[in-house]
């Protein structure tokens, strides 16, 4: 608790200098316990902005570690930056195209088919872990659809409303949550034939 005051103070220090941490006027800066993301419309800027705040934290006793922080450029041109080197304290930090936040991925040209695929993965994994759950007869078909959308829908859906989705992606939502309900339900019978 202790440690995201003294951090909330630091970026609030950074914050009152006159140009740290703002584009266009409004300060970009997220913070979730000890991960903070820079936005910035250059290198140049995130640059500035990185060492004013490793500046400041330092002053107050707490330190950015340099192995774990990554800078990621999001333009169309992906070649936008590759000049630029950004530094704590003489180490270079690293250039990625993607990374986890807070359980999502981010990509450079702002993909969301590996976000997808790796939630379709953990879907999958999640339906096996309460498969025995969903194909006991001991349970209601009411109850089977209540534990796939308390369950198994959320960890697929995770983040969805940042999504922008194709048609192919939307289908392919479609096509998983159908496979998971036949695998629920069971085999259908024909009214009519009775197969």
């Amino acid at each position: 608790m202790l440690f995201n005051f003294v951090l909330e103070y630091a970026i609030n220090r950074v914050k009152v200098n006159k140009h740290g941490l703002k584009i266009n006027g409004t300060h970009q800066l997220l913070a979730y316990t000890d991960d903070v993301n820079i936005l910035g419309g250059s290198v140049r800027t995130i640059k500035e902005n990185t060492e004013a705040l490793v500046v400041t934290t330092k002053e107050i006793g707490l330190e950015v570690n340099a192995d774990k922080t990554k800078y990621m450029v999001m333009f169309r041109d992906r070649n936008v930056g590759r000049g630029h080197s950004v530094k704590i304290d003489n180490s270079s930090i690293e250039r990625v195209e993607d990374f986890r936040y807070l359980g999502t991925t981010l990509t450079d040209q702002n993909s969301i088919q590996e976000e997808i695929k790796s939630r379709f993965k953990l879907g999958k994994a999640c339906y096996h872990s309460v498969q025995n759950l969903l194909s006991s007869r001991l349970l209601s078909k009411n109850l089977k659809i209540k534990i796939y959308r308390i369950i198994i829908l959320p960890v697929v859906l995770y983040g969805w409303e940042t999504w922008s989705l194709t048609w192919r992606e939307e289908l392919r939502l479609r096509v998983f949550e159908n496979r998971v309900l036949r695998r629920l339900f069971g085999p259908k019978r024909d009214e009519v034939t009775g197969e």
